[in-house]
């Protein structure tokens, strides 16, 4: 009935206004959800740590990997 002019073209534009905010209120959202951890790359020695907790290798292969690490700089360094 009112879709002619002014009226319609307002109404029009809201429902884009308003799926756009959706859409990007939606992505933010998922991108704050993640802890933020998985943006950072993990060093070296983080993931030697990592494995060496998760029983992946032995106290003396962290040892010596540890070792290694520290010897070359690569250890701490991001």
């Amino acid at each position: 009935m009112f879709y002619d002019g002014w009226h319609g073209f307002g109404m029009h534009a809201f429902w884009w206004i308003f799926w756009v905010i959706l859409i990007a209120g939606v992505v933010w959202a998922l991108g704050r959800g993640s802890n933020g951890r998985s943006r950072e790359r993990e060093t070296p020695l983080e993931t030697l740590r990592r494995r060496y907790a998760k029983g992946e290798i032995g106290t003396q292969e962290y040892e010596e990997r540890k070792a290694i690490l520290e010897r070359d700089g690569v250890g701490n360094g991001r």
